[in-house]
């Protein structure tokens, strides 16, 4: 069930597994259903001839990171790119067989500390990963990769040529370039930090750029990754490496050889995401348990979210006694420590103060809700859901059970009584249409409720609506009060 909607839109962006992504297409911006992007990440990867288990892993490190680096180019209207700076996607390319990695795991993400992981993957690590910014992306042998054929390069280029795309791509280089060294190198042995000689000038410059202003010029394939050695003379340079892109996270190369051995995608993803969590909420968060008479919350804060248990306990012995309904065994309230997690768990917009499953609250940090005056109103919204689906007659409409909802929570009410459209009233894009189609549904009640009394009305959620009420309308009149 939706939660209670804020008294104010918050500023952060939200991503739900349900929700589109703004993708720029060659020229165009699409919107894309979150599955069908992952199985075009899966084509733009030309990932079909690997194994359905490496496969599913390249979902999910995919699926991960398009939450994780949803907005990227927010200030260009999208929120990816087609390209490898975000993920390469090719929908034209998909087939059933990717379509099914992507649906096998639906939903499935890679969770540290309650939030999507980084998931950055490369084509081919040469039998090293390299260091990545997070602690499950350290640099480590890669025995997998090793397993399958040499993925060694050599590349001879032009000393001229070479200083001509530097200079071309708006990088200093010697005008005549003489020598190629490399002053650093990663925890993998990747360079890192190069020096260009030429006569009487020096420059410094990171391999990366290195790399990229020749594979943008030349073609990827020239200098494939960061792991090379370099010889010179005559004017020209030989390069000799291994492996192909940056080495960080997933080796696509190593995943398929460990599918191809057996190893279930779940496997893979240990292997090359450590400490982190597979699952479809935000897993990873040191849960602790407290327990009240009637309802437990579960918190990584008691100190700070014990407040919100005794509120619970509080409202539930009250909406039991004005509807009769009893409290159902096995209530949990659990409080994310933030926003972010929050949503992550959830997919509802920062709009949504709490969102219930079955007998257990999620709920937005306290502390926020405590800001805005809002705990005890949304914990006695959440706490009537719960109470009241126990209860429910089936085939309840969804305007009546959330009306009855919003109904118990409120003194007063300006909606129109009719009946809303279900659509709106699941919709997570626009916080107005969802604001009025509760209010619809509200004023719907309280007008039932002014006709039949508050008794009548609440002894339907057990027996279902009579035919009259399932009318467009009671009343077309705003109802002010109860």
């Amino acid at each position: 069930m939706r939660g209670l909607l804020l008294a104010l839109l918050l500023t952060t962006t939200v991503f739900a597994a349900q929700s589109e992504l703004k993708v720029r297409i060659a020229d165009r911006v699409v919107s894309l259903p979150l599955e069908r992007y992952v199985a075009a990440v899966l084509a733009g990867e030309d990932a079909d001839e690997r194994s359905d288990e490496a496969l599913k892993a390249m979902a999910v490190a995919a699926r991960t990171y398009a939450v994780d680096m949803r907005g990227r180019h927010a200030a260009d209207g999208y929120d990816l790119c087609d390209s490898t700076h975000c993920q390469r996607v090719n929908p034209a390319a998909v087939t059933a067989r990717l379509e099914r990695a992507a649906a096998d795991t639906a939903g499935e993400m890679l969770w540290y500390g309650g939030k999507p992981a980084f998931t950055a993957y490369t084509s081919d690590c040469g039998g090293t990963t390299e260091d990545g910014a997070a602690p499950y992306l350290k640099s480590h042998p890669d025995v997998w990769c090793l397993h399958g054929p040499d993925s060694r390069w050599h590349w001879s280029a032009d000393a001229n040529q070479i200083a001509r795309v530097l200079k071309n791509a708006g990088l200093r280089a010697p005008n005549r370039l003489d020598r190629v060294s490399i002053l650093n190198r990663t925890a993998s042995g990747r360079a890192s930090v190069l020096l260009l000689s030429g006569p009487g000038e020096s420059v410094r410059m990171s391999a990366s750029s290195f790399r990229f202003a020749i594979g943008r010029a030349l073609g990827w394939n020239t200098l494939p990754s960061d792991a090379w050695n370099v010889n010179g003379g005559d004017g020209h340079f030989y390069f000799e490496g291994t492996g192909s892109g940056h080495g960080v996270g997933l080796c696509q190369r190593g995943a398929a050889q460990m599918g191809g051995a057996g190893h279930t995608y779940r496997e893979i993803l240990a292997y090359y995401y450590p400490g982190t969590t597979l699952g479809l909420n935000a897993a990873g968060l040191a849960w602790q348990h407290l327990s009240g008479e009637v309802i437990s919350l579960a918190t990584v804060q008691p100190d700070n979210d014990r407040i919100a248990l005794s509120a619970a306990e509080r409202l539930a012995k009250a909406l039991s006694a004005r509807t009769a309904w009893p409290v159902p065994a096995g209530i949990e309230i659990r409080v994310y420590p933030d926003l972010d997690a929050f949503r992550n768990a959830t997919g509802e917009p920062g709009w949504v103060a709490a969102r219930t499953d079955g007998r257990r609250i999620h709920l937005q940090p306290v502390a926020l809700l405590r800001s805005r005056g809002l705990v005890d109103s949304t914990l006695s919204h959440e706490l009537a859901h719960v109470m009241m689906e126990a209860q429910a007659a089936p085939g309840l409409p969804l305007w009546f059970r959330e009306g009855i909802v919003d109904y118990l929570g409120n003194a007063r009410t300006s909606g129109v009584a009719r009946i809303p459209a279900e659509a709106d009233l699941r919709q997570r894009s626009d916080p107005a249409a969802a604001r009025r189609a509760y209010a619809e549904a509200e004023a719907m009640v309280a007008s039932a409720v002014r006709t039949y009394g508050e008794t009548t009305v609440l002894g339907w959620v057990k027996r279902g609506l009579p035919a009259d009420v399932t009318k467009a309308s009671i009343s077309q009149t705003p109802t002010k009060s109860r």
